[in-house]
């Protein structure tokens, strides 16, 4: 993973905020926000980000222009919050899809101590549940389905509660005052997870069969179509404009299956495919859904730890898509995996 400066962290929020750029203008942009570095110190610093894959070089002599890598954008660590406070056209991001993203992504996207805190955490999930008995096991793991029913559902706007969500699942009670649909989404959700974890070897990577099937049990008696989208699908909030054309975005979902398969570790696994489906948008609807219970088929086909997301703010996991989309930093979004993996290791129990 590439550590990112604070000096070289504003060059390429400069160059992000006015595309294209040569030295001389970068510099004059960093003099106005209050940065005194020289020309020459400006120069080198760009050297040597552009040795470093952060910036495409373009040109020679006083022609020469840099622009962002696709490995810049990966690791540029940005303020999802600020970036999301700004309104949706006067933002710097781009609204198109990126074509070389997913070719582009490095096969690990955590440094060393973050490995090591989860893989630490992984250690302990196993260890704490190795002589589970069978009552307890099953305890767990109803446990954990309630609550990422339960909270998977309301990041997409059910207004059913905890409890109301225990109810539905465990004593097939609907709450009254709730629209059908509220019901069949948490209940879709639990068949995901329960078909996940009879057939976790098929996912080990993501394809196009897993993620369709996948996709079907979700939005299953909710009026959405399956298969890959044949129409144009907007974002709420965002000037990112996803792909309109069926080829294209069966393209990307084979661009985004090899970036999975050669990621090093399941929790890039994860979070690539967790990101990387909600980008794509590769259905009509259900897509984020879709996208977090991938997520979890990977970890468990690898022995880790699912995420229920439970104490994840809804704000904050919006936040951190749009910034996805629109400056593909996966920085917003890897500090919330991280927390959530470590709150699912050290709060429920294995299952499988």
């Amino acid at each position: 993973m590439i550590k990112i400066s604070q000096k070289q962290q504003n060059i390429l929020e400069i160059i992000l905020e006015n595309s294209s750029m040569q030295s001389s203008d970068v510099h004059n942009v960093m003099i106005k926000r209050g940065n005194d570095l020289s020309l020459v110190s400006v120069k080198r610093i760009l050297s040597d980000m552009a040795s470093l894959g952060l910036l495409v070089v373009s040109g020679s002599g006083r022609s020469t222009t840099y622009n962002t890598s696709n490995l810049a954008r990966v690791f540029f660590n940005i303020d999802a919050k600020k970036y999301i406070d700004i309104e949706p056209d006067k933002r710097y991001g781009s609204s198109k899809y990126n074509f070389e993203y997913f070719s582009q992504f490095p096969p690990d996207i955590f440094d060393q101590t973050e490995l090591e805190m989860l893989d630490k955490a992984t250690r302990g999930y196993k260890q704490k549940t190795r002589n589970l008995s069978d009552i307890l096991a099953k305890k767990e793991l109803l446990r954990l389905i309630i609550e990422l029913s339960w909270k998977s559902s309301k990041i997409e706007g059910n207004t059913y509660t905890l409890l109301d969500t225990e109810k539905l699942i465990v004593d097939k009670q609907e709450a009254k005052g709730h629209d059908k649909k509220e019901a069949i989404m948490i209940l879709n959700h639990k068949d995901a997870f329960d078909f996940i974890r009879e057939n976790n070897t098929e996912f080990e990577t993501l394809t196009l069969a897993n993620l369709e099937k996948l996709h079907s049990i979700l939005v299953k008696d909710m009026g959405v179509g399956l298969g890959l989208r044949s129409r144009v699908v907007g974002v709420t909030g965002s000037k990112y404009q996803p792909l309109d054309n069926k080829c294209q975005v069966k393209e990307a979902v084979a661009d985004l299956s090899d970036a999975i398969s050669k990621a090093k570790t399941p929790y890039t696994k994860a979070l690539l495919a967790l990101v990387g489906i909600g980008y794509i948008q590769p259905f009509e609807d259900g897509n984020k859904r879709t996208g977090r219970l991938m997520a979890n088929a990977l970890l468990l086909s690898h022995g880790y730890a699912p995420l229920s997301y439970r104490s994840i703010e809804e704000s904050d996991y919006r936040e951190a898509m749009l910034v996805f989309y629109e400056i593909n930093s996966i920085i917003p979004f890897k500090k919330i995996f991280i927390d959530q993996y470590l709150f699912a290791a050290k709060n429920y129990a294995s299952m499988v």
